[in-house]
């Protein structure tokens, strides 16, 4: 496991509510990022102590909704499930109230089933229709589970309707935090473009390194690591530099210095073009889902951030280079700064404070007689 965005959501959580109890299906973490979340200790379900779970505790999705429905939260006048999974289908009575932050309906038992199964080979033969049939069970789980939930929050706009579309509930926005003061501005730029991410297939990272290859005039720099690697290494042309794994300090100075940051992927929300801006950065980014609400395209340069390109193929991104180069680079630099302070950690601890507080005064209303 690694301490990534629904990770933080929880931490920021668990700091707004200290004296809360925090539960999780599995807890695999390390001591460190363990602690950045919680000093408390965390409950886990039985699967934790199941064979082969710590390195392979995906295999046991099946299992998942039987096990977060054994947690035992009767004690409690309030529930917060973080959910990207099962965690919205903790089990509830009339006199508790439960908000669920959701950073997405299971993605691949809903919409992106068809992409899950094509990208796990699992779209022919036994193990296919085994996989369908599970997925199919979770999709009946899922939509009935959210009956138990009072209140619905989602990471953004795109996954509010996501929630709507799949469960046939409205649902509040609170965009979720990033830690954009770790992220400190630079104005001074140089010539090259920035492609920062997890290589894994969703990420479309390939896309990216296809459209440099046709630019060879354009410096790439790209910094992550994945299953996607080998793939990237066989595309890349000279003008392109995989860099693989980098410490923070490092990904941090590139992000400073780039011209702009280039994203291809579709994501609920998408934190890393936020950390992009944070450093004063534009972004050249895939206009569909979470990037529509954290990259700002604007005729005026004194509030744009970045662009958009419509279609997830390397001639879209080579016309939104172009187009980019072609607007002199007239994003300001200090409104991506400002942009991504909007999406602070300071702001989430607040909105959903305030947000919980008012649910529970609005709840504890209807049980007085």
């Amino acid at each position: 496991m690694t301490y990534a965005g629904s990770e933080r959501v929880l931490s920021e959580i668990a700091s707004v509510f200290p004296d809360a109890d925090v539960f999780a299906v599995v807890d695999f973490l390390s001591d460190a990022d363990r602690r950045k979340i919680t000093d408390r200790a965390i409950r886990t379900t039985f699967i934790q102590n199941l064979p082969g779970a710590r390195k392979h505790y995906r295999h046991f999705l099946p299992l998942m909704p039987l096990a977060i429905e054994q947690l035992d939260l009767s004690a409690y006048d309030v529930i917060i499930s973080s959910s990207h999974a099962v965690a919205k289908g903790v089990l509830s009575g009339p006199d508790q109230l439960h908000v669920s932050y959701v950073h997405s309906p299971i993605r691949y038992a809903w919409d992106l089933q068809h992409q899950y199964l094509r990208e796990s080979n699992l779209e022919r033969g036994v193990k296919s229709w085994i996989a369908r049939w599970l997925l199919h069970r979770i999709r009946m789980w899922d939509y009935r589970t959210a009956a138990g939930v009072n209140h619905f929050v989602a990471n953004s706009r795109f996954i509010s309707r996501r929630i709507r579309k799949v469960y046939g509930r409205e649902s509040d926005v609170i965009y979720p935090p990033v830690d954009v003061n770790s992220f400190s501005y630079c104005d001074q730029k140089e010539d090259f473009y920035l492609a920062a991410s997890r290589l894994v297939p969703y990420k479309r990272m390939d896309l990216i390194v296809r459209a440099f290859s046709q630019m060879p005039d354009r410096k790439l720099i790209v910094i992550g690591d994945g299953p996607d690697m080998p793939k990237l290494r066989a595309l890349a042309t000279s003008n392109v530099t995989l860099m693989g794994y980098q410490p923070f300090e490092e990904l941090k100075s590139y992000m400073q210095r780039a011209r702009a940051f280039v994203f291809a992927a579709e994501e609920d929300f998408g934190i890393t073009p936020v950390e992009a801006q944070a450093c004063g950065t534009p972004v050249i980014a895939y206009g569909k889902g979470g990037s529509l609400e954290t990259v700002r395209e604007s005729s005026d340069p004194s509030i744009a951030t970045g662009i958009w390109f419509g279609d997830q193929t390397p001639d879209a991104i080579v016309g939104a280079i172009e187009r980019f180069e072609e607007m002199n680079d007239g994003t300001q630099w200090k409104a991506c700064r400002v942009h991504a302070e909007s999406f602070s950690s300071e702001r989430f601890r607040a909105e959903f404070r305030d947000y919980v507080d008012r649910r529970w005064r609005e709840f504890g209303s209807q049980l007085t007689p």
